[in-house]
């Protein structure tokens, strides 16, 4: 096994200039194909591309599969506000902070405080913002008060004249759902729909897991009638996701965090099933291989608090030399959720998943293309190595759909 530190350095020096492609504005989906189960399909079976349609992923995939799902709902995070003096404001809602937990946040009926980014916040100054809404025909006064400031980001207290309506609602009917900026158009009517996977259902993401967005019930139905599973996991996706890598070296990246949600059921199930396990989109990913790093700090300390658990950035590249074999790590998160008596366990990610990185819980991964230069595209090339250019490559001459409404992948190592 390669030196702790030797790794750790070599993942951190990485440049990302390593990892652009040209990607033509034409090879952008701007909007969605008819229908969701109608993209194409690159299959990466051990080095061999194949070309194939999506309605046919069950034929590709390895007997007796577990595909794991990111059951995130996208909100409408885009509040508008407008100025007396006719500037206006957006305030674009990333994490609540009180209450901090989502379900909780979302539940509020008087105000309640979220970490924001605020665009025109030069015209900003300090005073309350108000915005009028309708809902069920009554009207509702919403205000944003900036409270606090914290490098590129705003604490914002809003709060609502009617207790009769919780945030969830006041949200939904005074915001717009954000779509990704390299679309560059504003959010449609359709996007109300296909920017939302079929099966989404917590509420709190700012983007879309999009590997999700090509599945629908026909789609499932076939895959359990070919004796595969489907299980559901959360990972709120973070507007962190379309952040570019500023800088040549990775080491000088700070990646975002992002809140994941797993039950004791989904738990049990990862530890017993007994074939390959695939994972729905990088979100997935991230979730899955950041529950074995989670095992790890559980069974390294058995007392640790439940409410303060969190993968570090850098964690699974500094502690690579202690190997703890993957059902340990899982029956170790089991253990701390028995000792809080608890069915469910929360935590925040960061981790960065980049070369070098050796995948312990995913065996293969259904996914879209990615921007260049992205932490995403790290991702994909840390699990297929540098054959990601030949995919690319493949795909950009053979008429495939890049980006969050483009076409998909299906890369496995079996």
């Amino acid at each position: 096994m390669e030196n702790t530190n030797n790794l750790l350095e070599k993942v951190t020096g990485i440049s990302i200039s390593d990892y652009a492609y040209d990607l033509p504005e034409a090879k952008i989906a701007k909007y969605p194909l008819a229908g969701r189960d109608q993209s194409k399909l690159l299959v990466w079976k051990n080095g061999q591309i194949q070309d194939a349609q999506f309605r046919n992923l069950s034929e590709h995939l390895p007997s007796n599969s577990l595909l794991i799902f990111n059951n995130t709902k996208v909100i409408r995070a885009r509040l508008h506000f407008q100025k007396e003096t006719g500037a206006k404001i957006e305030i674009f809602c990333l994490d609540p902070v009180e209450p901090a937990d989502y379900q909780i946040a979302f539940q509020t009926t008087k105000s309640c405080i979220w970490k924001c980014m605020i665009g025109n916040q030069k015209k900003w100054k300090g005073e309350i913002l108000r915005k009028t809404i309708c809902i069920d025909k009554t009207e509702i006064e919403l205000c944003a008060e900036q409270i606090d400031k914290e490098k590129n980001k705003s604490l914002i207290r809003f709060s609502w004249n009617n207790p009769d309506f919780e945030f969830s609602r006041i949200i939904e009917h005074a915001g717009s759902l954000p779509i990704p900026p390299y679309l560059n158009r504003e959010t449609e009517q359709s996007d109300l729909e296909r920017y939302q996977t079929v099966y989404s259902k917590i509420k709190g993401s700012v983007a879309a897991p999009t590997a999700g967005l090509h599945f629908t019930e026909k789609i499932f139905n076939h895959l359990q009638d070919e004796g595969h599973e489907l299980a559901e996991l959360t990972l709120h996706v973070g507007a962190g996701t379309f952040q570019p890598v500023k800088s040549e070296r990775i080491s000088d990246h700070e990646m975002h965090s992002e809140h994941l949600y797993i039950s004791r059921d989904f738990l049990n199930r990862l530890i017993h099933h007994s074939g390959k396990k695939i994972a729905v989109g990088t979100t997935s990913v991230r979730t899955l291989e950041s529950l074995y790093w989670l095992g790890v700090q559980a069974f390294r300390h058995p007392e640790i608090n439940i409410e303060n658990l969190k993968v570090l950035q850098w964690e699974a590249y500094q502690e690579n030399k202690y190997e703890l074999p993957i059902n340990d790590a899982l029956n170790a998160l089991m253990a701390l959720l028995d000792n809080h008596q608890t069915d469910h366990l929360s935590a925040l990610t960061q981790i960065i998943i980049a070369p070098g990185y050796r995948f312990r819980i995913v065996d293969g991964l259904i996914t879209n293309f990615h921007q260049p230069q992205s932490t995403l595209l790290l991702l994909i090339s840390a699990y297929l190595g540098d054959d990601w250019r030949r995919i690319y490559n493949h795909a950009l001459a053979n008429g495939y759909r890049f980006l969050s409404y483009g076409d998909s992948n299906l890369y496995l190592k079996i």
